[in-house]
């Protein structure tokens, strides 16, 4: 299987000086394969020393760790970030796929975002799909991937573990 683990990672995380020598700790120590896991940034947590923030993430994605920004089109935006960042994903933030059905300004927005991503050479992920309608249509429009509750709810490590065949180690779960 090809299951990738994302972790979000907060501003103040990142932020640490040891931020890059603690995650390629965690991964060696769980024998995580760097490319399985993808870190979740937010738009707002790019405000603050990007410089520094940059050079952390391309160290990790020297190491094959990838990037996604989370919640896109909800935060701070400036399409320089989206540039200079080593970002692999953009995911449509769940509040303009909620109404996507009736409203046309989400089906712009999402087409946008779907349209900026594929020029940068990013995937785009929707988040929050919970209708069989919002998925065909994000399908129609060629969305590479898909969270939310159409798909499965949040579930305990345990059922996780017995539905997709992963197990965890020392706490995360990890691909064996």
């Amino acid at each position: 299987s090809t299951m990738t683990v994302a972790v979000n990672v907060s501003a103040r995380q990142i932020r640490q000086a040891d931020f890059v020598q603690s995650i390629l700790d965690v991964v060696r120590r769980v024998e995580c394969p760097p490319a399985r896991l993808r870190l979740e940034l937010t738009e707002s947590m790019l405000q603050q020393d990007i410089g520094s923030t940059i050079e952390k993430l391309d160290q990790l994605r020297r190491e094959g760790i990838q990037f996604s920004i989370d919640d896109f089109g909800t935060g701070f935006s400036s399409l320089t970030y989206l540039r200079s960042l080593p970002l692999s994903i953009l995911k449509i933030d769940r509040s303009f796929v909620m109404d996507i059905e009736h409203d046309a300004g989400d089906r712009a927005i999402c087409q946008t975002v779907l349209a900026l991503g594929k020029s940068l050479g990013l995937q785009v992920i929707a988040e929050g799909v919970e209708t069989q309608q919002q998925f065909e249509y994000l399908v129609g429009e060629g969305c590479d991937g898909f969270q939310g509750y159409l798909f499965s709810h949040p579930l305990p490590a345990a059922q996780l573990e017995r539905q997709t065949g992963l197990q965890r180690s020392e706490g995360p779960v990890v691909m064996r």
